[in-house]
Parts: C-alpha cells; sequence; structure tokens
C-alpha cells in the first residue's frame, strides 16, 4: 500500500476510535477501506473499477448516503435511475421491471444484464455482457435455466437452443455482427411479451421490428395486401412471422423452413385453407384443393420442387389482389408470370385457369374422371363375376379330374423373355408411380431413400424400357413368322363370341364345360392381351405429355397436361388392379391351372380339364 492510502486509513481509523466529528468521504477514503482484501469492509477491486464506465464517476455519485467517513453500516440500495432516467423509466414499464417492482426474485435487473456496477463495461466492448455477441449467452443464464422458467409458462421453453438453429443464430455464430440477437426482436429495456401491444414482436409490430434490418423486403410488404390488412388492424393477416416462423426460421433452402419451396404451399394453406378466414373476408374456399387437382398440385404432392407453388405464381412479399395491374396474377401479367417456368407457352397458359370459379375447367377434365369412375367398377366387377362364376363351377367337378398331360409349345424362349421383361417394368412402373402419386404413404416407403428425383427417374427410365419393349413385340409380330401366326390367332371372331355364350350356359348349368379353341388363345385370354395392348397405347400417350409438358402447352391447349394426369392416374388404377384380378385367376388360381401356369417359365401349360390340347405352333 502506498504512504498516502496507508495515512488516509490510519487517519480514518483514529477518527473513529476517538468518536470524533466524520471526515467528507472522497474515492482515496474509500479505497483506503474497500480496497483492501480480508478486511471488514467488502472489497471492490479499485483497478477494474478504474477501468470501468463508471470508473471516472466518484463513489459518493451511486452510494449518495456514504458522504461521511465512517459512514452507516447499511446504504440505501443504489439506484441507477439517479443517472439513467429515461431508460429507468422505460425499463419500469417493461415485464422485467414491473416483475422486480412485485418482489420476483428471478426477473432481470440493472446487473443481471449489464453486470456488476464496479466492473460494467461499455456495450461496445468485447467483455461487456450486453456486446452483441454476448447477447445470447446473457439471456441464456436465465432463459435457459428450465427450473427457474418453468413457473412462468413461457411459449419458448429453450428459446436460446431453438435460436441457435435459425438463420440468424447461425449467422451469429459465424461473427457476423448484423445478424440479429435476442434485444433486436424482443428489445432491451423495453421488453414486453408478445400479447402486449407495445412489445416489439406483438403482431402488428412484427413487420416494423424486421424492417429495421430488412428495410427493403418492409417497404415491399407495406405495399401487399397482406401489409396494406395489418395496418388496418386486422389480425388474420400474415405478418413476417406468420410465414417465416419466429425461433424456427431457417433459410429458404433449408428442408425445415416455412418457406422452403416444398412447403411453401402448406404455410399459406395455414390460412387461406381455413373456412373461417374465407367466410370472414369473401375468399374462395376451394383455394388448395383447386391448385392440388392441377398438373402443378399433384407434382407438388410427389415432392416435385421444380413445379410452381403459391409464390411462384402470386409473389411473397408483394403479393397483390388479381384485380391490381400491378399483381403478377393481373390478367395482362399472366403471359410473363408463366413465361419464367415455361417459356413460349405463356400466352396459351394465360387464357387457362388454376383456381378458376366452380364450372371453369374444361369439360375434358369432368368427363375423363367420371368416365374412369364408372368404367372402372363395372369392369373389375364384371371380370370378379365372371371368375367367381367360373371358380364356383369347377368347385362342382368331381375331385379325381386328372392332372392332365402337358400341352404343346406355348412360349418359345423369345416369347419368354418378352413377357419377363414385360413383368419387370409392370412392377416398377405401378410401385414407383404410386409412389410418387403418394410419397408418404408407408406401403411406399421402400422407394423413400430414393427421394422425389430418383422416384422420378426410376419411373421414367422403367417407362422408356417399357416402350422400347412395345417397339419390340410390334417388330416381332409384323417379321416374324411366328409372330404373324400368333398375332392372327389373337384376333376376334365369331367363336369367341360362341365360346363365350356356352360359358355362360355352363356357368348357370344349362350346357356342358366348353373345350378351349384348338390352336389359337380362348376368349378370356384375348381380351386380356388387347387390354394390355389399350391401356400400353394410353399410358405411353399420356406419359410423354407429362414428361414433355413444356412442349405440350406450347402446341396445344393449358388443360392438356391436366388431362393426360387423370388419365394416367385412373389407367394405373384399372391396370393394377385387373391384373390382380384377371390376370392372377387365369395363371394362378383357376382350378384347372392351380397353383401356377407354368409357360412362363418353362413354355408349357398344364391343365386339369380334359378337352382337346392346343397344338404346336
Amino acid at each position: 500500500m502506498d504512504c498516502g492510502r496507508l495515512g488516509a486509513l490510519m487517519f480514518a481509523v483514529a477518527v473513529a476510535g476517538a468518536g470524533s466529528v466524520a471526515t467528507a468521504a472522497d474515492d482515496e477514503t474509500c479505497a483506503a477501506c474497500h480496497g483492501q482484501r480480508g478486511g471488514e469492509a467488502r472489497f471492490v477491486d479499485m483497478e477494474a473499477f478504474g477501468a470501468s464506465i463508471h470508473g471516472k464517476n466518484r463513489c459518493v455519485s451511486c452510494h449518495a448516503d456514504a458522504v461521511e467517513v465512517p459512514h452507516p453500516a447499511k446504504l440505501v440500495p443504489v439506484s441507477c435511475s439517479r443517472c439513467h432516467r429515461v431508460e429507468s423509466q422505460i425499463y419500469l414499464q417493461s415485464d422485467h421491471g414491473r416483475a422486480v417492482a412485485r418482489g420476483q426474485s428471478e426477473a432481470a435487473a440493472c446487473k443481471d444484464c449489464h453486470g456488476h456496477t464496479h466492473t460494467l463495461q461499455n456495450s461496445r466492448k468485447a467483455a461487456s455482457p450486453v456486446n452483441r455477441r454476448n447477447i445470447e449467452r446473457t439471456c441464456a443464464r436465465c432463459h435457459e435455466n428450465g427450473a427457474m422458467m418453468s413457473k412462468f409458462q413461457l411459449s419458448e421453453q429453450h428459446p436460446v437452443v431453438s435460436y441457435d438453429l435459425t438463420v440468424h443464430g447461425t449467422a451469429a455464430r459465424q461473427g457476423r455482427l448484423n445478424s440479429a440477437v435476442c434485444t433486436d426482436c424482443h428489445g432491451s429495456h423495453d421488453l414486453h411479451g408478445a400479447s402486449n401491444g407495445a412489445s416489439r414482436i406483438f403482431w402488428r409490430n412484427t413487420p416494423e421490428t424486421c424492417g429495421r434490418c430488412h428495410a427493403n423486403v418492409l417497404s415491399v410488404y407495406k405495399m401487399s395486401i397482406h401489409g396494406q390488412a395489418a395496418a388496418q388492424g386486422i389480425k388474420e393477416a400474415p405478418v413476417c412471422t406468420s410465414c417465416h416462423g419466429e425461433h424456427t426460421i431457417r433459410p429458404m433452402t433449408d428442408k425445415s423452413s416455412l418457406v422452403y419451396r416444398g412447403a411453401v404451399t402448406k404455410t399459406c394453406a395455414g390460412c387461406h385453407a381455413q373456412e373461417r378466414v374465407a367466410l370472414k373476408f369473401g375468399l374462395p374456399a376451394d383455394r388448395l384443393p383447386s391448385y392440388l387437382d392441377t398438373y402443378h398440385g399433384l407434382a407438388a404432392k410427389r415432392g416435385d420442387l421444380r413445379v410452381a407453388n403459391c409464390a411462384s405464381c402470386h409473389g411473397f412479399h408483394d403479393i397483390l389482389p388479381s384485380s391490381d395491374p400491378r399483381s403478377s396474377i393481373n390478367r395482362v401479367n399472366l403471359a410473363g408470370t408463366c413465361g419464367r417456368c415455361h417459356p413460349g407457352a405463356s400466352e396459351r397458359l394465360a387464357k387457362g385457369w388454376v383456381h378458376g370459379p366452380p364450372g371453369s375447367k374444361h369439360w375434358s377434365l369432368t368427363l375423363a374422371r367420371w368416365f374412369y369412375l364408372i368404367v372402372i367398377p363395372l369392369t373389375i366387377g364384371g371380370m370378379v363375376l365372371h371368375n367367381l362364376l367360373d371358380l364356383v363351377r369347377k368347385a362342382q367337378r368331381p375331385s379325381h379330374v386328372p392332372a392332365g398331360t402337358p400341352e404343346g409349345l406355348r412360349l418359345t424362349i423369345g416369347e419368354r423373355w418378352q413377357h419377363g421383361i414385360n413383368l419387370v417394368c409392370f412392377v416398377a412402373l405401378a410401385y414407383s408411380g404410386f409412389a410418387l402419386k403418394y410419397p408418404d404413404s408407408t406401403w411406399l416407403a421402400l422407394l423413400a431413400p430414393l427421394g422425389e428425383a430418383g422416384r422420378r427417374g426410376l419411373h421414367r427410365w422403367t417407362a422408356l424400357a417399357f416402350c422400347l419393349l412395345a417397339v419390340y413385340h410390334l417388330g416381332y409380330l409384323a417379321l416374324a413368322a411366328r409372330g404373324r401366326k400368333i398375332l392372327r390367332e389373337l384376333l376376334p371372331g365369331p367363336g369367341d363370341v360362341r365360346e363365350v355364350f356356352a360359358r355362360l350356359r355352363y356357368y348357370l348349368g344349362a350346357g356342358p364345360a366348353p373345350e378351349h379353341g384348338h390352336g389359337h388363345f380362348h376368349y378370356a385370354e384375348k381380351v386380356e392381351y388387347w387390354s394390355l395392348v389399350w391401356g400400353s397405347f394410353v399410358m405411353i400417350v399420356t406419359g410423354v405429355i407429362l414428361i414433355f409438358n413444356n412442349v405440350a402447352m406450347r402446341h396445344f391447349e393449358p388443360w392438356l397436361p391436366d388431362l393426360a394426369t387423370i388419365i394416367h392416374f385412373y389407367e394405373a388404377i384399372l391396370a393394377c388392379t385387373a391384373i390382380v384380378v384377371w390376370h392372377f385367376y387365369l395363371v394362378i388360381f383357376d382350378p384347372d391351372i392351380y397353383p401356377m401356369n407354368m409357360a412362363w417359365l418353362t413354355g408349357y401349360i398344364r391343365r386339369r380339364t380334359p378337352g382337346a390340347k392346343e397344338k404346336d405352333r
């Protein structure tokens, strides 16, 4: 200790011991007692205090009742408001300030955020708890303390942990000082809960809060129909957090982001699919269903990120009603909007409808849907009835029907290869196609690791293989002698009609069991073959339209892809169901064939029913 401080200490002790009149306190006098470790007086690191933001102040500036030495043993608590009057008035109205006034010890007071007054640093100093780099840790001391915060029922149980995962938290960890921290959104001395109209995060104030950093976005949002509605006090109007989230804000490239391309439609539907919102503001209630029924909607449901979502057409911060000439969906601007994705097809697309009123869609779409809704039950129902009649009639025969002998060669090795490739293609096309239509279905989870792009690639490459097989088969039928003979035998004729009626009489017990045709296919096989030909033709044509949709829309009407989508889907349902009901019965469950027609492996067929055998072809 230097001589000056020692002398001051000795003088203070002497005065106190003698009970003489107290002397005026100055910083040196205070340091004589409080600057010593281990003494009775509370220790103050005078060197640290001198380096603090308060270091130029006198001790009595804060400890106003210690103007004389000796001073009272218990001093009046220091009030920061003596100097920081404006900040204190604001703080006392905040949630923290009111909680402190109520005596809640957990509530943050000045020192809890800024640090102890004797060591308090300027917020620009890296050591300050309220330096931008340290704000997160400072708030976390209380708000990440689950035991402390549990009784306050806050909406965010772990706000700092969730903040760290956001785009703002990521930027802060990277050292970017312009990234938003807790106080930028919630305030500091003026902190209030989200339900308080004075809060920065009150729904109506949110755009201005975010706009402090995102000024350009704010100016565009204010012009939009959402911004105008929010300014009028309409609570249903979306603000920044309605679409981007709060402690869940992610980059738009993040799959967990509310504004990720694959999530935008769901985010918009959160409001626009609500019946209450639609009724209150006179909005069409079918916005989401009418979009999901389109080519865009169906592709979006299967995970295709390239197709148009809500924001692709309507915009995002600049959304305006279609009646506004500045709107991207105004009739004058539609060609340019559609042309962003469909160059050359924009004029035709501008004439179409996406969210048209009832009856605005092309009549062909409704006709196609109703056609299949009628044809599929009738077709499959007829097949089921035919097979049941056949099964019941054959079950009435004696059990000692001979197993029979192999018939003549049914399929050559080349024909078996064609059947095998067709089998693999059909299964792969059906499974991958339904996986694209219903990407979240459990029974289609086998292809989930491939993602939408992988499922789409599998479907299209398999479709190409199927098309090549079809070309080969047509060449086989036209150029090979055996192929031409098979084609002639597959052509329907009067004999098939007679066989149908003979079999019906047999099923009804009015006649004997008819024999299978000699040297040709019976009517059930012909029905199956020509159904396959027709279905393949329809699936190939509609598939090509869907793959080359831009070309189709450039040269044809805009409803054509939607029509192709409907037909492709329902034709797939019809084909798959027919295979299970018709083909499986003919080659597996038919009592004359059971347990299986082995021609697809061995080339030969064995029937149990006695009768004429097919000749070698």
